[in-house]
């Protein structure tokens, strides 16, 4: 019997760069792990690939993976797709990027994403597939058909910042919808070698899931002048649904293993204007039964932006006792940004595996947000001038014209009550000297 396909656990080994010494003499790498593993540290999970449509779990490139996939808390770009649902109401830009991964030996993964925003509100769009070569021989070691296995994902995405003005940068809420195919090469007859029609459909299958993020952006310990908040926190549920598989079978649908499902949590913040570092957790659970949930994993990345036009990005992953390590180099164009990556991952493979990703991504725009910024910017400096010369009116006429363009302008609804109370305080004082008088 051809055995064309076959499940395979991802089985977590431990390997960790950490040295202990002891005087001069320093533990070889076979008694460090021997010890770490009785004492219990990084033990493998019992429950590594038990689920379904694992692609989902497959950095698609980028900035993201640059960063060890350290991304929840920061997710300024096009990847947030992938981390969390609530960042695509507060990019700067419009973008439409294209990600090329090379995975494991022949298997590559590609991914198409565009998001954008009006004002409060963001929504962006994912294609993505991951595909690897098959190929079946017969009993005589003869080549009878080649194909390729294949999982492709959509994903369509909305998100809102709630409540977001000048000092309080608000709350963004934000949902995925996605959906996900699994396509299994058809095989051929053991007596005629003819590839039966379809026949890999059965174990074919699908997935519907959502994704759920909420953000927070803020100024906490920020010693330089930006208009961008140094803090963000991010926090998110992924791939929240249901697998199916028996396409066309006699059975009909039925459930197919859980889909990797995991609650992550991440913080970003940057200290420097060159210097922004990030971190995440995340716990990857069973929606069908809670005990067999899986080891967490922490990741960390950091940003040197060496110029304007060139940023430095490192990042690492430890999940279980197996490292992922990567790092990455961006470079900012007039109206593109590419981003080149190496990872060292040991999270897939007994070996460790070198590969690398790409991606480019075209900016389309800030849909006019800088040109408004740039008209309240001019009004409100002219209403400061019409206050300072005791002109209230003429400054609230300005401050006016501001709220029009930001109904959250904070600085300009201080001061239209700043001068409205200058207003009421000149006109108590006429009033008391005409009673004097």
């Amino acid at each position: 019997m051809k055995a064309f396909w076959a499940k395979k656990g991802i089985i977590s080994v431990f390997l960790s760069l950490v040295f202990v010494c002891s005087g001069t003499q320093a533990l070889e790498y076979s008694d460090l792990t021997s010890v770490m593993t009785d004492l219990g540290y990084f033990d493998s999970s019992k429950n590594e690939g038990t689920t379904s449509f694992r692609s989902l779990l497959i950095p698609i490139g980028g900035r993201p993976e640059s960063l060890g996939s350290a991304y929840t808390g920061l997710c300024d770009d096009a990847g947030y797709i992938n981390y969390n649902a609530a960042a695509s109401c507060i990019l700067a830009e419009t973008q439409a990027s294209a990600y090329h991964n090379s995975w494991i030996a022949d298997s590559k993964m590609d991914t198409l994403v565009y998001t954008t925003r009006i004002n409060n509100l963001g929504f962006g769009f994912q294609a993505g597939c991951l595909y690897l070569p098959f190929t079946e021989y017969n009993i005589f070691g003869q080549r009878v058909n080649a194909s390729y296995y294949t999982e492709s994902n959509f994903a369509a995405n909305i998100s809102y910042n709630f409540l977001a003005g000048y000092d309080f940068k608000g709350f963004a809420l934000g949902a995925t919808i996605k959906s996900a195919f699994r396509g299994m090469p058809s095989y051929t007859d053991n007596d005629t070698d003819a590839v039966k029609n379809i026949s890999g459909l059965t174990q074919s299958g699908i997935g519907i899931m959502a994704d759920l993020g909420l953000m927070l952006q803020f100024n906490f310990l920020k010693f330089f002048a930006s208009r961008t908040p140094n803090v963000r926190i991010g926090i998110s549920a992924q791939n929240l649904g249901v697998a199916l598989t028996g396409l066309g079978s006699k059975k009909g649908l039925q459930l197919d293993d859980p889909l990797p499902t995991f609650f992550a949590a991440g913080l970003s913040c940057q200290f420097l204007p060159v210097i922004t570092a990030t971190l995440d957790i995340k716990q990857p659970v069973n929606l069908f039964a809670a005990k067999d949930y899986q080891l967490f994993s922490v990741s960390a990345g950091l940003i040197l932006a060496f110029s304007k036009n060139f940023n430095l990005l490192l990042g690492a992953e430890l999940k279980g006792g197996n490292p992922r390590f990567s790092t990455g180099a961006e470079l900012q164009l007039t109206n593109a940004r590419v981003n080149f990556n190496y990872t060292l991952d040991l999270t897939s493979s007994f070996a460790p595996v070198n590969r690398m990703s790409i991606s480019a991504k075209i900016l389309l725009g800030d849909r006019g947000r800088a040109v408004r910024q740039k008209r309240i910017d001019e009004l409100y400096s002219k209403g400061l001038e019409y206050y300072a010369n005791s002109q209230w009116e003429l400054a609230i006429e300005q401050w006016e014209e501001v709220l029009k363009l930001n109904k959250r302008y904070d600085p300009a609804i201080l001061g239209i009550e700043s001068a409205r109370s200058q207003i009421y305080m000149y006109e108590k004082v006429r009033e008391s000297m005409f009673f004097e008088e």
